[in-house]
């Protein structure tokens, strides 16, 4: 934890059963107070501590799954996704952080938030409180299938030996962490219906995918020699169907997509799981493009 970096420190306070935890959380309050002020560090009870941890991650992660249930109505009915987020986003008791649609929250925090919450609430008999937080879960998996199927159908079903480039497959930007990475299922999905997956990732590993892969059962016999990585992304799209962008890195953004064009098989599709790229540039390339929550 870089200290410099906090905006905030949570201390819990003494517990019933946490006996000299006084003395422990005002030394750990004077340690922290060489670096913020005083005001910014809470000292919460354990059990307000806890649940405000988790009730945090899955604030978190109800924006995500509600943006992207908005982005399913907006492709239906041709409103543009940022163009809604942009508005919505203006309400100053809303914000804009947390507003952009991708194909789904990952990680290994806020997904096990979640659940952890819905457990509370059903080890409580708060039944429908659990409902309502399941449901984030649920429209999370929901959007990861819907991207899945939208690549699916529109490659006319029919993915058997084609490769397809795969931009990015680490959780989140920045990060090699592959943990409970939407690009994991999305994988399955495509590699179930035949697929070749090229795959270039800044940070990410090969053996890191594959062991979460395995540990989501996600693997089956067959796989390992159609996941092929590369250091280099032009080279993964060379001769592919499809590239399909999972992770938000900035440089994908930056990309050479005419060249990158001309050297696909044609049809040449491109799925932008994060919405990096300009739908309408892309199409005048000569890209059977799409996006999240957008039709152009």
């Amino acid at each position: 934890m870089e200290v410099k970096s906090l905006k905030k420190v949570i201390v819990n306070k003494k517990g019933e059963n946490l006996p000299n935890s006084s003395k422990g959380v005002d030394t750990l309050k004077k340690l922290y107070m060489n670096w913020i002020e005083e005001e910014r560090i809470f000292t919460p009870n354990i059990f307000s501590s806890e649940l405000g941890k988790l009730v945090s991650n899955a604030f978190l992660a109800q924006r995500v799954s509600s943006i992207n249930s908005i982005a399913a109505i907006c492709e239906k009915t041709g409103a543009d996704i940022e163009e809604v987020g942009l508005l919505i986003g203006s309400d100053s008791r809303i914000g804009k952080k947390f507003l952009k649609p991708s194909v789904g929250f990952g990680g290994s925090c806020l997904n096990k938030d979640v659940l952890h919450l819905v457990y509370l609430c059903e080890s409580l008999g708060l039944h429908e409180v659990a409902e309502y937080w399941e449901g984030v879960v649920q429209i999370n998996e929901f959007q990861k299938k819907r991207f899945s199927d939208g690549i699916i159908t529109k490659m006319f079903n029919n993915l058997y030996k084609k490769p397809i480039s795969v931009f990015g497959v680490a959780f989140k930007k920045n990060t090699k962490d592959v943990r409970g990475s939407a690009a994991l299922e999305i994988a399955y999905n495509l590699l179930q219906e035949g697929a070749i997956l090229n795959v270039y990732d800044p940070k990410a590993e090969r053996k890191d995918f594959i062991i979460q892969m395995k540990f989501m059962n996600y693997w089956e016999s067959g796989y390992e020699e159609r996941i092929v990585w590369y250091n280099d992304p032009y080279e993964s799209s060379n001769s592919a169907h499809a590239v399909i962008i999972l992770t938000e890195w900035d440089e994908f953004g930056t990309y050479d997509y005419a060249k990158i064009f001309e050297h696909m098989k044609k049809p040449a599709f491109l799925f932008d799981g994060r919405n990096l790229l300009n739908l309408k540039e892309m199409k005048i390339i000569g890209f059977e493009a799409f996006s999240i929550g957008k039709v152009v």
